[in-house]
């Protein structure tokens, strides 16, 4: 893969589209140098600039999109802030914070136009939920009517998800549920996440369908599998869609196109590609629709 190359210059950007085409929902933005999270599985050795990911949604036709905080940054956000700052019309950002995060902290993320909080947990113990964000922080994430979003193996989700939806929070779940790749559909915790529909407060991303195969695996053998199901069980008005760019670990294999081709062959349907990619994403990331 030809690496996105660095920008340093931190101009306002210019371009502000009138109108929402389409919602990127899923995306990361990085230099290197930038100080690393001490717990971490991976540290790219490239740059994904701001300038460099405008770029892709300019070729595209993807009018906004949404920065999510990458897990080897930890909690230091400010890359993403500064982002976020320099095109405030057309990005939002999901933040990932401290167990004990102030609300003034939360308050001033807010002004730059974070909606929601990750919680990351691949790779983590299997540990309750207070251990991760406290009871009052997700009070004040509630009183900010954010949502959190959660990345997490699919037999995880709801021991996660449903303390979450006690405390009053939505829920946005990443990556199709993150099924285990040997059992796609017949996973039981993925049919768990089904039935969490019910509750009309969970979310779903169809991004980086690519995390969830097998070593050497086609992605499409499962996939469509998954998202009928999805689609059946929380019907398109809450599924969104996300390109995961710059595909981190998978560099070499995905790109841009593949993620919006996908998509296509999954919705083929105007309409119900609109729900995914404008409608829902411009309420649940409190976008402006012109």
């Amino acid at each position: 893969m030809e690496k996105p190359e660095i920008d340093a210059s931190h101009r306002q950007v210019a371009h502000r589209p009138a109108h929402i085409a389409s919602v990127d929902t899923h995306a990361h933005v990085f230099e290197r140098g930038l100080p690393l999270a001490r717990q971490r599985r991976y540290a790219p050795d490239y740059d994904a600039t701001l300038d460099a990911y405008l770029a892709q949604l300019d070729a595209h036709g993807v009018s906004h999109g949404v920065l999510v905080q990458p897990s080897f940054l930890g909690t230091d956000c400010s890359y993403m802030l500064d982002a976020l700052r320099r095109a405030p019309e057309r990005l939002r950002g999901v933040a990932v914070i401290e167990r004990d995060c102030q609300v003034d902290t939360l308050l001033k993320m807010a002004q730059a136009g974070v909606a929601g909080i990750r919680l990351n947990l691949i790779g983590h113990a299997d540990l309750p939920l207070d251990r991760w964000v406290s009871a009052q922080t997700l009070a004040h994430v509630c009183d900010l009517k954010w949502h959190v979003e959660v990345h997490a193996e699919a037999a995880r989700l709801q021991g996660i998800v449903e303390p979450l939806l006690e405390a009053g929070v939505h829920v946005v779940v990443d990556h199709f549920g993150r099924p285990d790749p040997d059992r796609g559909v017949r996973d039981a915790g993925f049919r768990r996440l089904l039935e969490l529909a019910d509750t009309q407060r969970v979310w779903v991303k169809i991004s980086a369908a690519y995390r969830n195969r097998r070593q050497l695996r086609a992605i499409d053998d499962d996939v469509h599998d998954v998202f009928h199901l999805l689609k059946e069980a929380f019907g398109v008005h809450r599924l969104m869609w996300g390109s995961d760019w710059p595909h981190t670990q998978f560099e070499a294999e995905e790109d841009f196109v593949q993620a919006l081709a996908l998509l296509d062959a999954l919705l083929p349907v105007e309409e119900e590609r609109r729900a995914v990619l404008v409608d829902t994403p411009a309420r649940l990331y409190k976008f402006d629709v012109a």
